[in-house]
Protein backbone atom coordinates (compact mmCIF):
# COMPACT_ATOMS: atom_id res chain seq x y z
CA UNK A 1 0.00 0.00 0.00
CA UNK A 2 3.01 2.27 0.56
CA UNK A 3 4.72 1.47 -2.72
CA UNK A 4 4.38 3.93 -5.57
CA UNK A 5 4.82 2.83 -9.16
CA UNK A 6 6.97 4.51 -11.77
CA UNK A 7 6.90 4.02 -15.50
CA UNK A 8 10.53 3.04 -16.01
CA UNK A 9 11.35 -0.67 -15.89
CA UNK A 10 14.36 -2.81 -16.54
CA UNK A 11 14.78 -4.41 -19.93
CA UNK A 12 13.55 -8.01 -20.14
CA UNK A 13 15.53 -10.40 -17.97
CA UNK A 14 18.12 -12.47 -19.79
CA UNK A 15 18.78 -16.10 -18.93
CA UNK A 16 22.31 -17.19 -18.12
CA UNK A 17 22.64 -20.59 -16.53
CA UNK A 18 20.76 -20.79 -13.25
CA UNK A 19 20.31 -17.03 -12.99
CA UNK A 20 18.42 -14.25 -14.69
CA UNK A 21 19.95 -10.85 -15.16
CA UNK A 22 18.79 -7.28 -15.65
CA UNK A 23 21.46 -4.67 -16.03
CA UNK A 24 21.87 -0.94 -16.47
CA UNK A 25 25.02 1.11 -16.22
CA UNK A 26 24.40 1.97 -12.57
CA UNK A 27 22.46 -1.00 -11.18
CA UNK A 28 22.83 -4.73 -11.85
CA UNK A 29 20.14 -7.20 -10.85
CA UNK A 30 20.74 -10.95 -10.76
CA UNK A 31 17.92 -13.33 -9.85
CA UNK A 32 18.80 -16.90 -8.87
CA UNK A 33 16.37 -19.34 -10.48
CA UNK A 34 16.68 -21.79 -7.59
CA UNK A 35 16.05 -19.39 -4.71
CA UNK A 36 14.13 -16.68 -6.53
CA UNK A 37 16.22 -14.10 -4.66
CA UNK A 38 17.31 -10.94 -6.48
CA UNK A 39 20.75 -9.47 -5.79
CA UNK A 40 20.63 -5.77 -6.65
CA UNK A 41 24.15 -4.38 -7.00
CA UNK A 42 24.96 -0.67 -6.98
CA UNK A 43 27.55 0.10 -9.65
CA UNK A 44 28.54 3.75 -9.64
CA UNK A 45 32.32 3.82 -9.12
CA UNK A 46 34.22 4.73 -7.16
CA UNK A 47 31.95 4.95 -4.08
CA UNK A 48 28.32 4.52 -5.21
CA UNK A 49 27.40 8.07 -4.18
CA UNK A 50 23.67 8.46 -4.61
CA UNK A 51 23.06 10.95 -7.38
CA UNK A 52 19.73 11.40 -9.15
CA UNK A 53 20.52 8.81 -11.82
CA UNK A 54 21.53 6.07 -9.40
CA UNK A 55 18.50 6.74 -7.21
CA UNK A 56 16.19 6.44 -10.21
CA UNK A 57 17.81 3.15 -11.21
CA UNK A 58 17.44 1.79 -7.66
CA UNK A 59 13.81 2.85 -7.66
CA UNK A 60 13.23 0.98 -10.91
CA UNK A 61 15.08 -2.07 -9.57
CA UNK A 62 12.78 -2.18 -6.54
CA UNK A 63 9.75 -1.95 -8.83
CA UNK A 64 11.15 -4.79 -10.92
CA UNK A 65 11.73 -7.07 -7.92
CA UNK A 66 8.17 -6.54 -6.73
CA UNK A 67 6.68 -6.95 -10.21
CA UNK A 68 8.49 -10.24 -10.76
CA UNK A 69 7.43 -11.57 -7.34
CA UNK A 70 11.02 -12.33 -6.31
CA UNK A 71 11.48 -14.28 -3.09
CA UNK A 72 13.50 -11.43 -1.64
CA UNK A 73 16.14 -8.81 -2.32
CA UNK A 74 19.80 -8.53 -1.34
CA UNK A 75 21.28 -5.06 -1.74
CA UNK A 76 25.00 -5.09 -2.54
CA UNK A 77 27.83 -3.10 -4.10
CA UNK A 78 30.24 -3.69 -6.95
CA UNK A 79 33.02 -2.07 -4.90
CA UNK A 80 35.28 -4.08 -2.61
CA UNK A 81 35.66 -1.25 -0.11
CA UNK A 82 32.51 0.89 -0.19
CA UNK A 83 28.90 -0.21 0.10
CA UNK A 84 27.55 3.28 -0.55
CA UNK A 85 29.08 6.64 0.38
CA UNK A 86 25.69 8.29 0.81
CA UNK A 87 23.99 11.13 -0.99
CA UNK A 88 26.06 12.76 -3.71
CA UNK A 89 27.20 16.10 -2.25
CA UNK A 90 27.37 17.60 -5.74
CA UNK A 91 23.59 17.24 -6.07
CA UNK A 92 23.21 19.58 -3.08
CA UNK A 93 26.12 22.01 -3.54
CA UNK A 94 25.19 25.10 -5.55
CA UNK A 95 22.24 23.10 -6.96
CA UNK A 96 19.90 23.63 -9.85
CA UNK A 97 16.51 24.10 -8.09
CA UNK A 98 14.51 21.80 -10.34
CA UNK A 99 17.08 19.02 -10.29
CA UNK A 100 17.31 19.40 -6.51
CA UNK A 101 13.55 18.76 -6.27
CA UNK A 102 13.83 15.69 -8.46
CA UNK A 103 16.80 14.48 -6.44
CA UNK A 104 15.04 14.62 -3.07
CA UNK A 105 11.86 13.15 -4.50
CA UNK A 106 13.96 10.21 -5.73
CA UNK A 107 15.48 9.79 -2.25
CA UNK A 108 11.95 9.63 -0.82
CA UNK A 109 10.89 7.11 -3.48
CA UNK A 110 13.75 4.73 -2.74
CA UNK A 111 13.16 4.91 1.02
CA UNK A 112 9.42 4.28 0.72
CA UNK A 113 9.93 1.32 -1.59
CA UNK A 114 12.82 -0.30 0.27
CA UNK A 115 11.71 0.31 3.86
CA UNK A 116 8.10 -0.53 2.97
CA UNK A 117 8.79 -3.41 0.60
CA UNK A 118 6.46 -6.43 0.84
CA UNK A 119 9.32 -8.87 0.14
CA UNK A 120 12.18 -9.81 2.52
CA UNK A 121 15.28 -7.64 2.24
CA UNK A 122 18.90 -7.92 3.37
CA UNK A 123 21.98 -5.75 2.95
CA UNK A 124 25.35 -7.27 2.03
CA UNK A 125 27.57 -4.48 3.38
CA UNK A 126 30.93 -5.18 1.80
CA UNK A 127 32.46 -1.78 2.57
CA UNK A 128 31.97 1.58 4.26
CA UNK A 129 28.36 2.76 4.62
CA UNK A 130 28.13 6.38 5.82
CA UNK A 131 25.02 8.58 5.75
CA UNK A 132 22.70 7.54 2.90
CA UNK A 133 24.57 4.25 2.60
CA UNK A 134 23.71 3.52 6.21
CA UNK A 135 20.10 4.52 5.51
CA UNK A 136 19.83 2.01 2.65
CA UNK A 137 21.28 -0.73 4.84
CA UNK A 138 18.93 0.12 7.72
CA UNK A 139 15.92 -0.04 5.41
CA UNK A 140 16.67 -3.73 4.97
CA UNK A 141 15.51 -6.30 7.51
CA UNK A 142 18.93 -7.90 7.94
CA UNK A 143 22.48 -6.59 7.62
CA UNK A 144 25.66 -8.59 7.09
CA UNK A 145 28.93 -6.64 7.12
CA UNK A 146 32.61 -7.30 6.54
CA UNK A 147 35.15 -6.35 9.24
CA UNK A 148 37.26 -3.19 9.38
CA UNK A 149 34.72 -0.86 7.82
CA UNK A 150 32.44 1.86 9.20
CA UNK A 151 28.71 2.59 9.17
CA UNK A 152 26.53 5.37 10.54
CA UNK A 153 24.41 8.46 9.95
CA UNK A 154 27.00 11.26 10.13
CA UNK A 155 24.91 14.11 8.67
CA UNK A 156 25.33 16.41 11.69
CA UNK A 157 29.09 16.41 11.11
CA UNK A 158 28.35 18.27 7.85
CA UNK A 159 25.87 20.65 9.47
CA UNK A 160 22.93 18.76 7.94
CA UNK A 161 19.92 17.65 9.98
CA UNK A 162 18.81 14.10 9.19
CA UNK A 163 15.07 14.07 8.37
CA UNK A 164 12.71 12.50 10.89
CA UNK A 165 12.24 9.47 8.64
CA UNK A 166 15.99 8.81 8.72
CA UNK A 167 15.63 8.87 12.50
CA UNK A 168 12.60 6.55 12.39
CA UNK A 169 14.59 4.09 10.29
CA UNK A 170 17.36 3.95 12.89
CA UNK A 171 14.79 3.72 15.71
CA UNK A 172 13.42 0.62 13.99
CA UNK A 173 16.75 -1.04 14.84
CA UNK A 174 18.36 0.66 17.83
CA UNK A 175 17.10 1.66 21.29
CA UNK A 176 15.99 5.29 21.38
CA UNK A 177 18.88 6.49 23.56
CA UNK A 178 21.48 4.80 21.35
CA UNK A 179 19.91 6.24 18.20
CA UNK A 180 19.68 9.75 19.68
CA UNK A 181 23.34 9.76 20.67
CA UNK A 182 24.38 8.36 17.30
CA UNK A 183 22.46 11.00 15.36
CA UNK A 184 23.24 14.04 17.49
CA UNK A 185 26.96 13.21 17.39
CA UNK A 186 27.01 12.05 13.79
CA UNK A 187 28.74 8.88 14.95
CA UNK A 188 30.36 6.40 12.64
CA UNK A 189 30.60 2.87 14.03
CA UNK A 190 33.22 0.25 13.29
CA UNK A 191 31.89 -3.07 12.03
CA UNK A 192 32.60 -4.60 15.42
CA UNK A 193 30.82 -1.85 17.36
CA UNK A 194 27.89 -1.93 14.93
CA UNK A 195 27.51 -5.64 15.65
CA UNK A 196 27.71 -5.01 19.40
CA UNK A 197 24.88 -2.44 19.41
CA UNK A 198 22.74 -4.33 16.88
CA UNK A 199 23.13 -2.01 13.92
CA UNK A 200 24.33 -5.03 11.92
CA UNK A 201 23.33 -8.65 12.50
CA UNK A 202 26.37 -10.63 11.38
CA UNK A 203 30.02 -10.09 10.50
CA UNK A 204 31.77 -12.25 7.90
CA UNK A 205 35.12 -12.01 6.15
CA UNK A 206 34.34 -12.00 2.43
CA UNK A 207 31.97 -10.41 -0.02
CA UNK A 208 30.72 -13.85 -1.06
CA UNK A 209 29.90 -14.68 2.55
CA UNK A 210 27.83 -11.52 2.94
CA UNK A 211 25.65 -12.66 0.04
CA UNK A 212 25.44 -16.22 1.40
CA UNK A 213 24.37 -15.09 4.87
CA UNK A 214 21.79 -12.70 3.42
CA UNK A 215 20.45 -15.57 1.32
CA UNK A 216 20.16 -17.77 4.41
CA UNK A 217 18.17 -15.05 6.17
CA UNK A 218 15.72 -14.59 3.32
CA UNK A 219 15.23 -18.35 3.00
CA UNK A 220 14.00 -18.43 6.61
CA UNK A 221 10.71 -17.14 5.20
CA UNK A 222 10.40 -19.68 2.38
CA UNK A 223 7.57 -21.55 4.10
CA UNK A 224 5.87 -18.52 5.62
CA UNK A 225 2.76 -17.37 3.71
CA UNK A 226 3.85 -14.30 1.77
CA UNK A 227 0.76 -12.18 2.32
CA UNK A 228 0.73 -12.69 6.09
CA UNK A 229 4.46 -11.94 6.30
CA UNK A 230 4.17 -8.83 4.16
CA UNK A 231 1.22 -7.39 6.10
CA UNK A 232 2.96 -8.06 9.42
CA UNK A 233 6.17 -6.38 8.28
CA UNK A 234 4.38 -3.34 6.95
CA UNK A 235 2.26 -3.08 10.10
CA UNK A 236 5.45 -2.80 12.15
CA UNK A 237 6.72 -0.06 9.82
CA UNK A 238 3.42 1.68 9.09
CA UNK A 239 3.82 4.51 11.57
CA UNK A 240 7.15 5.59 10.10
CA UNK A 241 5.97 5.14 6.53
CA UNK A 242 2.72 6.99 7.13
CA UNK A 243 4.34 9.92 8.92
CA UNK A 244 6.24 11.11 5.85
CA UNK A 245 4.51 14.18 4.43
CA UNK A 246 6.35 14.22 1.13
CA UNK A 247 5.62 17.80 0.11
CA UNK A 248 6.38 19.26 3.53
CA UNK A 249 9.56 17.21 3.75
CA UNK A 250 10.60 18.34 0.27
CA UNK A 251 10.09 22.01 1.08
CA UNK A 252 12.01 21.67 4.34
CA UNK A 253 14.90 20.00 2.53
CA UNK A 254 14.98 22.65 -0.22
CA UNK A 255 15.02 25.41 2.38
CA UNK A 256 17.63 23.90 4.66
CA UNK A 257 20.12 22.70 2.05
CA UNK A 258 20.25 26.15 0.43
CA UNK A 259 21.05 27.98 3.67
CA UNK A 260 24.42 29.80 3.44
CA UNK A 261 25.93 27.93 6.40
CA UNK A 262 24.97 24.56 4.92
CA UNK A 263 26.38 25.50 1.51
CA UNK A 264 29.56 26.67 3.21
CA UNK A 265 29.85 23.37 5.10
CA UNK A 266 29.33 21.38 1.91
CA UNK A 267 31.95 23.46 0.13
CA UNK A 268 34.50 22.85 2.88
CA UNK A 269 33.77 19.13 2.78
CA UNK A 270 34.28 19.02 -0.99
CA UNK A 271 37.61 20.82 -0.58
CA UNK A 272 38.69 18.31 2.06
CA UNK A 273 37.89 15.46 -0.33
CA UNK A 274 40.02 17.09 -3.04
CA UNK A 275 42.96 17.32 -0.65
CA UNK A 276 42.68 13.61 0.18
CA UNK A 277 43.11 12.80 -3.49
Amino acid sequence: MFLSKVARRFPPLLRAGSCRFASTELVRTQVDDKTGIAVVTMNRPPVNSLNLDLLRELSSALDDVEKNKSAGLILSSSSDTVFCAGLDIMEMYKPDPERLKDFWTAVQDVWLKLFGSPFPTAAAINGHAPAGGCLLAMCCEYRVMRPNFTIGLNETQLGIVAPSWFMDTMLNILPRREAEMALTMGKMFSTEKALEIGLVDQVVDTKEETIAKCTEFIQLFAKVPKVARSITKQAFRSQALGSLDREQDLQLFLYSVQQPQVQKGLGLYIESLKKRK
